[in-house]
């Protein structure tokens, strides 16, 4: 089974499809959220990923008065998320951009409200946070715009995912396997569960959500039939906010997706045959002939 995004094709051994997640790396700026969308753009990414929140309604109960340190002096945390969340007019400039360089974008939606918002941008696809996995609301609300859903499944039990499953359905769902820890640890990664999801979902599109350091479990991930691949993008790993430190930098992403390009070329057909390139080697050094 495949799904389609825009005018791309996921699944059924298409190319990898690679989402460069800017998430809230932009600080709330639109031209570092512009750079960005440049940075993948520049990489061959398919796709910009943010978030949207209606910070009234998503931000925990418990976390609201939480004090926090910012570039912008201490304000609680409810303070912070109303600060770098934009609005109509800022996500209609972004989406502009990201027309002029060739590359869709959409969102996690974090409440109901926000569904609504992304759809009066008419973005081609939602995604859903690992976070928000159990939220049935939610999910129901995605189901209902008939898009595509791409669901991140970390911090969630087999049964959990099920029960989300069991709501969106899997006629336009693509699943991504993640460990929510940011850094994440070389041996949280875990990759074996693609393959499992695959056998446990047969017909949906399986693929990898990465918060690691470095590029070489994402392109691991590639090898095992991640049919997509999001990272956090940043422009410099040491700016302030809590998701850069396990981001690509522009230059990482660029090796990235050259990389999983090599590594869909190296993987083949499947079909064991000779090359015309092996009869000169062949005809050199094989000794007993056929």
């Amino acid at each position: 089974m495949t799904v389609t995004i825009g005018n791309t094709v996921i699944g059924g051994g298409r190319p990898t499809y690679v989402i460069a997640e800017i998430g809230l790396n932009h600080n709330g700026d639109v031209e570092i959220a512009k750079r960005l969308i440049d940075v993948a753009a520049d990489a061959g990414a398919n796709a910009v990923k943010f978030q949207k929140r209606t910070p009234a309604i998503s931000t925990p109960e418990h976390m609201r008065d939480v004090p926090r340190e910012t570039p912008w002096g201490t304000m609680t945390y409810f303070e912070y998320r109303t600060r770098i969340e934009f609005g109509r007019d800022e996500y209609i400039a972004l989406a502009d951009h990201a027309l002029l360089r060739g590359v869709e974008w959409f969102a996690s939606p974090w409440d109901v409200p926000s569904v609504a918002f992304l759809e009066e941008l008419n973005v081609p696809a939602h995604k859903v946070a690992s976070a928000s996995l159990t939220d049935t609301e939610l999910l129901e609300a995605l189901r209902d715009t008939g898009k595509p859903v791409i669901l991140s499944t970390g911090m969630s039990t087999s049964e959990q995912i099920d029960r989300a499953i069991g709501v969106l359905g899997t006629g336009n769902l693509v699943l991504l396997h993640a460990t929510s820890t940011y850094p994440m640890e070389p041996e949280e990664a875990n990759l074996r569960v693609i393959p499992t999801l695959r056998e446990r979902y047969p017909g949906v599109p399986v693929g990898y959500s990465g918060h690691e350091r470095g590029l070489q479990i994402s392109l691991a991930a590639v090898a095992l039939g991640a049919t997509v691949v999001e990272r956090h993008i940043t422009l410099d790993r040491t700016m302030w906010g809590s998701d850069h430190a396990a981001s690509l930098e522009p230059t990482g992403l660029n090796h990235l997706v050259r990389d999983i390009r090599i590594i869909e070329s190296a993987l083949g057909d499947g079909v064991k045959r000779v090359f015309d390139s092996e009869q000169a080697p062949m005809a050199k050094l094989r000794r007993v002939p056929a």
